[in-house]
């Protein structure tokens, strides 16, 4: 498999993310559900904490790909939802110092919704690798 990275411009290294991201002769391609700040049986944790359900929800989404045989590094699109985009971006260090520890270059969005599956979640993170 072959990746090649497609930035125009230098603004988005800050945030962690990439313009665009070519692949080519992937064998695989892993598409996960959104995770959230939940622990194993699936019960909110971390309310009102946007840093912990951020961390929680990067460890929920390591598990899954864990279990899919790939890793973090292998992501190449990451989807954040959140219903408080200036809390997230306030946090957001941590979403780039995992990214930048794993070696992952994902291309991203970000959006701002009213609520997610449960009134305590404040972001889900929904994620794409290939292998």
């Amino acid at each position: 498999m072959e990746r090649r990275i497609i930035n125009p411009w230098t603004w988005q290294d800050q945030f962690g993310f990439v313009q665009a991201t070519e692949i080519s002769g992937a064998q695989r391609t892993i598409f996960c559900a959104g995770q959230v700040s939940t622990d194993d049986e699936g019960r909110p944790v971390h309310p009102g904490d946007m840093r912990a359900q951020i961390n929680q929800a990067l460890d929920n989404l390591e598990t899954v790909l864990r279990q899919a045989g790939v890793a973090l590094s292998d992501v190449v699109r990451l989807n954040y939802y959140t219903t408080d985009v200036d809390r997230l971006f306030e946090a957001y260090d941590a979403v780039v110092g995992r990214l930048a520890e794993a070696g992952c270059q994902p291309t991203s969005t970000l959006l701002g919704v009213t609520r997610l599956a449960f009134p305590e979640l404040l972001v889900e993170i929904e994620a794409t690798a290939v292998a």
